[in-house]
């Protein structure tokens, strides 16, 4: 058995760990992969030689580099028996603030919470490919994949059109207070997901209490999105909410041009 070390500079939130694992499923070499998200370093145990699992983790983009290889006696992993039901926890609580954040994004006329629900599909996506494929073939990963990163880019063009709109139009303001009070609670479920997450990984109560989740693309959304609410409180303008929008909507393109790579 062999370890080789990869560190991973874009890996800040278990949705590029679940990438990552469905990029490298069916790779038979494979005996265990282990995930150090705060220092964003990927422990891969394997048989045989490295070089279809390098040029897997490179091909995503996510900085990957190998580090080190050596020989291991190591050849049991613990396996978390509660993994599947916290993915179920995750993707529930993403789907929920997907669809309150919708919804109030388009009642508050807020691109802001449009842009970040979105976001909170692309994470539904991953968490869900992982799921209903599990014990699937990987071509049945890779087609599901397709679907699920051609539907994000859609939304996403559509989300730019209609901040174009609204850009040139005159349109009235987006409800302050609703963006701000809708984005804590959305800060507050990221947080209780990347929690939930972290906690599967081991038992290791300072590793649960690791910072990560205050350096994620998610919570930086959302506190964009409150801080847009205020400027448009302050300036009496919807163009903050229509900036934070489109950056989302960047991120959230980005995003889905990620998961199409799975389905190559």
């Amino acid at each position: 058995m062999k370890k080789t070390i990869f560190e991973i500079t874009k890996m800040d939130c278990p949705s590029e760990e679940n990438l990552i694992r469905m990029k490298l499923d069916g790779i038979s070499s494979i005996a265990n992969l282990d995930f150090d998200i705060p220092n964003r370093k990927l422990t891969v145990f394997h048989n045989g030689e490295i070089e279809q699992i390098e040029k897997s983790v490179i091909e995503l983009n996510l900085g990957g580099k190998k580090v080190s290889t050596e020989q291991t006696d190591q050849i049991e992993f613990k396996e978390n028996a509660n993994q599947k039901k916290l993915l179920w926890s995750v993707l529930a609580i993403n789907l929920a603030f997907f669809i309150i954040e919708m919804t109030t994004g388009i009642v508050s006329k807020s691109m802001g919470l449009v842009a970040d629900s979105l976001d909170m599909l692309a994470d539904s996506f991953v968490y869900g490919i992982s799921l209903f494929a599990v014990g699937g073939t990987l071509i049945k990963k890779k087609k599901i994949a397709k679907i699920a990163g051609y539907f994000q880019i859609t939304l996403a063009i559509i989300g730019f059109v209609e901040v174009l709109r609204r850009f040139f139009g005159d349109e009235k303001l987006p409800n302050f207070s609703t963006m701000i009070i809708v984005s804590i609670f959305a800060l507050i479920a990221n947080g209780i997901c990347l929690y939930i997450l972290q906690k599967s990984k081991s038992k290791d109560e300072a590793h649960i209490k690791a910072s990560m989740i205050f350096t994620s693309n998610d919570v930086i959304i959302n506190l964009g999105v409150i801080i847009a609410g205020v400027l448009v409180n302050w300036l009496s303008s919807n163009k903050p909410d229509l900036i934070i929008g489109t950056i989302v909507f960047v991120l959230v393109v980005q995003g889905a041009f990620r998961i199409l790579k799975l389905g190559k």
